[in-house]
């Protein structure tokens, strides 16, 4: 049976926008080698850290919802290990509760940009007349 996961990864803040984007690719594409459905992938781009770690006090954050074989979260680890480019990562199983929160979250914040697409259009409607 399928659980659902999420994971946070830090990549190093010297890497371009380019190959940031790449790795966080990499990771997507082992994910769904591995027989995992990407439910939500949110970029949140390059933040400061709480605390320096490994002498950086920036890096490029990623968070993957997945839903999962629980034997794929340890394949997951062991390549977050591997790459050099990782600086920092958490996954864990979400409950029902987390997973309810999560897609309330992803709701509001379509509904937001849902209602900032529709004030642009009446923005540029008026400027038309």
């Amino acid at each position: 049976m399928l659980k659902q996961y999420e994971t946070v990864f830090i990549l190093t803040p010297v890497l371009s926008d380019a190959q940031a984007k790449e790795t966080a690719d990499k990771f997507l594409d082992l994910l769904k080698n591995n027989s995992a459905e990407i439910v939500n992938f949110e970029d949140w781009g390059l933040k400061k850290l709480a605390y320096p770690i490994k002498h950086k006090n920036s890096g490029f954050y990623y968070l993957v919802e997945f839903k999962a074989e629980g034997a794929l979260i340890e394949k997951l680890e062991v390549e977050y290990k591997r790459d050099e480019r990782i600086i920092r990562f958490l996954s864990f199983r979400l409950d029902k509760h987390a997973i309810a929160y999560s897609l309330r979250k992803r709701n509001k914040r379509q509904e937001v940009a849902t209602e900032v697409e529709k004030v642009n259009v009446e923005q540029a409607v008026k400027m038309e007349e």
